[in-house]
C-alpha cells in the first residue's frame, strides 16, 4: 500500500486531521469549535443542522435576545450586566463634562466565584488597591423578582468543613462496635438537628431574610473501598453561612463539641473559615448610606437592605476597612444566576444604566471624612 505526498493528500484525509485538530479532551474541552466544524461542514453539504443545548432555550453565550426583550447568557445577571452598567454610567458622565470632588475607580476582578483567593483578597493588600484610597465600594447585588431592590449591608462567613471519623475495621459481615460510621452518623446528626433549627428559626419569623440566619448543607461524603469492608476512615464535607452577628469562638466550639462527643479519632480541619464579618451601617451616621438612599428615594426606587446570604468581594473590602453594599440594580426579574437560562430584559439592563448615572455622582460628591485620612 502507497501513501500520497502533502500535495495529493486525500479531502477525506484533510478533513479528518482537519478535526483531529480540536482539542475536546478533558477537563477543558473545545466544543464550541467542534460544533462551529459539523455546521461548517453541514453548511457545505447542504445538510440541515439543529444544535441542542441542555435545558438552555438558547446558546447560553450567543446572548440571545427574544421578540420581548429579555437577554439569555451566562452572565446576564451575575454579573456581566453591571460591568457593562457601570461602564456606560461613567461614559455618559464624561460625555456630559462631569467632574467629581472624589475620583471613580472601577475594578474587575477576577476568582470570585471560586472564593476570590486570587483575586480579591489579595488585591486589596497589594499597593495599588491602597493608592486608591478607597472609601467606599459598590459590589454585586442580585436579582428582585418585585418591584423593589435588593442592597446588601453583610453577608454570611463561608465556613467549609471537613469532619473525619476513624474506628475499627473488618468485614462487613460482623457486628463491629466503635465504626468510623457510626461516630460519624452522630456527627452528621448533630450537625442536620441544628440546620433544621435554624430553618424553623427562619420559617417562624416573617421578618427574617435568609442572611440573618445560618445554614448548613452536606455536600460530600467519602469513604470506604467495597462492600463488604468496613472502611477505617469516612468523612462528610459540610459548607457552612455563619450569620455576621454569631458568636464565631463559640460556634466553632460547639462543632468541636460535636465531635468530642461522638467518640475518638473523629476530628473537623477547615477548607475554608471566613472570620472578619463586617456590617456597613443602613441608617443616618453613614454618610455614604445617606447618599446612596437619597438618590433612590428620589428615583422612587423602594430598598430592601438584607444581609447577603452567599460571599462575594465584598468581605474582602469591608475587612480592610472599606464599607460596601452589594447593590444590582435588576428589580422584577426572577433569580437566575447560576440557573439555567439565565436571562435579563434589556429595558430593566437600561434602567440599570439610568440609576447608576444617578448614584456614583452623589457617592463621589460626598463631603471628606475623618475617615479618609
Amino acid at each position: 500500500m502507497t501513501s500520497k505526498g502533502p500535495e495529493e493528500e486525500h479531502p477525506s484525509v484533510t478533513l479528518f486531521r482537519q478535526y483531529l485538530r480540536i482539542r475536546t479532551v478533558q477537563p477543558k474541552p473545545d466544543y464550541g469549535a467542534a460544533v462551529a466544524f459539523f455546521e461548517e461542514r453541514a453548511r457545505q453539504l447542504g445538510l440541515g443542522c439543529q444544535k441542542v443545548e441542555e435545558h438552555w432555550s438558547h446558546d447560553p453565550f450567543e446572548a440571545f435576545k427574544d421578540s420581548e426583550g429579555y437577554i439569555y447568557a451566562r452572565g446576564a445577571q451575575d454579573m456581566k450586566c453591571v460591568s457593562i452598567q457601570y461602564l456606560e454610567a461613567v461614559r455618559r458622565l464624561k460625555v456630559e463634562g462631569h467632574r467629581f470632588p472624589r475620583t471613580i475607580h472601577m475594578t474587575f476582578v477576577p476568582d470570585e466565584e471560586v472564593g476570590g483567593h486570587q483575586g480579591m483578597e489579595l488585591f486589596v493588600q497589594r499597593p495599588e488597591f491602597q493608592a486608591l484610597r478607597a472609601g467606599f465600594a459598590l459590589d454585586e447585588g442580585i436579582a428582585n423578582p418585585t418591584d423593589a431592590f435588593t442592597v446588601f449591608y453583610s453577608e454570611r462567613s463561608p465556613w467549609w468543613v471537613r469532619v473525619t471519623s476513624t474506628g475499627r475495621p473488618g468485614h462487613g459481615s460482623l457486628f463491629i462496635e466503635d465504626t468510623a460510621a457510626e461516630k460519624l452518623h452522630k456527627v452528621v446528626s448533630s450537625i442536620l438537628a441544628f440546620r433544621e433549627k435554624e430553618w424553623q428559626r427562619l420559617q417562624s419569623n416573617p421578618h427574617l431574610k435568609e442572611g440573618a440566619v445560618t445554614s448548613v448543607n452536606l455536600t460530600k461524603l467519602e469513604g470506604g473501598v467495597a462492600y463488604n469492608v468496613v472502611p477505617a476512615t469516612m468523612s462528610a464535607s459540610f459548607d457552612f453561612r455563619v450569620a455576621p452577628d454569631v458568636d464565631f469562638k463559640a460556634f466553632e466550639e460547639q462543632l468541636q463539641s460535636w465531635c468530642q462527643a461522638a467518640g475518638e479519632g473523629v476530628t473537623l480541619e477547615f477548607a475554608q473559615k471566613w472570620m472578619h464579618p463586617q456590617v456597613t451601617p443602613t441608617d443616618g451616621s453613614n454618610p455614604w448610606w445617606a447618599a446612596f438612599s437619597r438618590v433612590c428615594k428620589d428615583m422612587n426606587l423602594s430598598l430592601e437592605p438584607e444581609i447577603m446570604p452567599g460571599a462575594s468581594d465584598s468581605r474582602f473590602i469591608r475587612a480592610v476597612g472599606v464599607p460596601a453594599l452589594g447593590f444590582s440594580p435588576l428589580n422584577r426579574t426572577p433569580v437566575l444566576l447560576h440557573d439555567h437560562d439565565e436571562r435579563l430584559h434589556e429595558a430593566v439592563f437600561l434602567r440599570g444604566v439610568d440609576i447608576y448615572t444617578r448614584l456614583l455622582p452623589a457617592l463621589a460628591s460626598v463631603p471628606a471624612l475623618p475617615s479618609d485620612s
